[in-house]
This record gives structure tokens, sequence and C-alpha cells, in this order.
């Protein structure tokens, strides 16, 4: 394997090693490629399939039927904003609509150029009692509002030494 090919499948090649290739292990093994490359990108998808001696119509079946997985590139910062019930009677749209002014991104695309940021909706975060909810990466926001939101961009964006957002 030339050593430029060796190096884009050399993580997916350890994580199938650490799960013995067993097909069985599908799922964390998507997991964990998912978590190295921020998405499953089809190359690694049809490699992972190969040295499992599974088709990769199985692996790609697994990979889009599951909401988790992700078939395209998403930023460093992904921000989950709660459209559930109690979020949406509490304005997660006009949530939503700042967020995605203030990162730049529309519903077509979602994930920046710079590949910072990715915004998108989720039916139900499980925490209504914080309604409504926003969740950035592994971080719980809540109780969000359209101000809290650009703030929350702007520190990130900082974090960067990025630009300001007018509010």
């Amino acid at each position: 394997m030339p050593t430029v090919m060796y190096r884009k499948f050399e993580k997916a090649c350890s994580i199938i090693e650490k799960y013995e290739a067993q097909p069985s292990k599908l799922i964390p093994i998507l997991q964990e490629v998912q978590n190295e490359y921020r998405y499953l990108p089809e190359e690694v998808m049809t490699f992972v399939a190969v040295s499992l001696k599974l088709s990769p119509a199985k692996v790609y079946g697994v990979a889009s039927f599951y909401a988790h997985f992700a078939l395209l590139p998403k930023g460093k910062y992904v921000i989950r904003l709660c459209d559930g019930t109690a979020c949406h009677v509490k304005s997660s749209q006009r949530i939503l609509d700042s967020l995605r002014k203030v990162v730049g991104v529309d519903e077509k695309n979602p994930t920046t150029a710079n590949m910072l940021f990715t915004v998108e909706t989720v039916s139900c975060l499980g925490a209504c009692g914080l309604a409504p909810v926003v969740v950035v990466n592994e971080s719980v926001h809540g109780q969000m509002t359209p101000g809290k939101a650009e703030k929350l961009v702007q520190e990130m964006k900082d974090k960067e030494g990025g630009e300001h957002v007018s509010a």
C-alpha cells in the first residue's frame, strides 16, 4: 500500500485491529472512525467493509440508518439545537435563525466553508427542563436565547482567533 494511501487509512486500520476485524463490531468501529475523521468518508467506509469482509452496501446501510452517523464533513464545533416540543414552544426557531445568521450557514449548507461550524437541529436532546437547549459538541447550554447563542458563537470564534459578530 503506498505511503500516502496508508496514512489516509492508518487510523481506520488501528480501529479495525482493535476490534479484531469482527463484522459484529461494525457499529462501534464506525463510531470510532467517525470520532477520528469527524464524519464517515465514503472511501473509509469502503475500506472498513473490505476489511470486515462485508459489502460496502451493508456498511453504508448501517451508516445511513442511524442518525448518529454523519456522511458529510462537519465543522470543528457542531452546534445542535433541540427542536423538540418543549424547545419549539420556547422559540427554538428564533435561536436557529440567529445561529445560522451569525455563523453564516443555511439549511442546505449547514457547515461553514472553513470547517469551523456546523449548525443542525435535532428532534430531542432529552433536557426539556433546560429548554430551549443547544449542545456544542458535548457541552450542554440550557435556557438559550438568540442573544446567548450569538455570545456562545463569539466565544468559540474568539477561542479560534476569529472575527467578531454583531449582536
